[in-house]
């Protein structure tokens, strides 16, 4: 499933993961340890964490975790019935981000914080595959903190295919070309777990939505 292109030390060492219908790049090593356990703390003590709510059946159920976007003042971004508008950068996050933009050769405008306070909060089976994203979207997603899994499963047909990645602190994790439009992912829970996590996904929110996909 994994092949090695640079040497385990080397921060810019990456993995991919063979999807065979799918591009998917980890680095493990993309920030150090001490530099991600620097972030964590600084971003948790800083950051207008939010947390929202969804309407499920009629009822309104807290979003399992905290949340901040921010980014670029036109990227506005809907998912699940929440709209999001963003706040400015942090300098903090914008040094997470041009290194995320060196080791994956995109762009990214904006960025879905998500604050994990424990094993108790997750975020169930989706793909971000939202309009304002694009047909194809490239998402980067850093990880800080508590060590979790990644668990991935195949849209179609349900069942087809399974995997699940170990995210540690300072990982990178690139979800490629097609990815979204063909798999789902979630973090899921975990008992006895208190550390904290935060991941931080890098996104390009479109000014100009095709008809086609509005």
């Amino acid at each position: 499933m994994q092949s090695k292109l640079f040497d385990e030390a080397d921060p810019d060492y990456c993995i991919r993961h063979e999807l065979e219908d799918a591009a998917l790049v980890e680095y493990p090593h993309a920030l150090t340890g001490a530099v991600s356990a620097k972030y964590l703390q600084l971003m948790i003590g800083t950051l207008p964490w939010r947390q929202d709510t969804l309407r499920i059946a009629g009822k309104s159920i807290p979003v399992p975790r905290l949340q901040c976007w921010m980014g670029e003042k036109h990227a506005h971004y809907t998912y699940s019935g929440i709209q999001l508008m963003p706040i400015p950068w942090d300098a903090t996050v914008l040094a997470i981000k041009h290194r995320v933009e060196i080791l994956s050769g995109e762009q990214f405008n904006s960025v879905l914080l998500n604050y994990y306070r424990d094993g108790r909060d997750s975020v169930d089976w989706h793909a971000d595959d939202e309009k304002e994203l694009g047909p194809h979207p490239i998402i980067a997603a850093v990880s800080l903190g508590a060590e979790r899994l990644f668990e991935l499963k195949k849209k179609s047909p349900p069942g087809s295919g399974k995997y699940q990645i170990s995210l540690t602190s300072g990982s990178l994790l690139v979800m490629g070309n097609s990815f979204q439009n063909r798999w789902l992912h979630r973090v899921p829970k975990v008992k006895n777990l208190e550390l904290p996590r935060i991941s931080l996904t890098f996104r390009q929110i479109l000014t100009d939505i095709p008809p086609s996909l509005g």
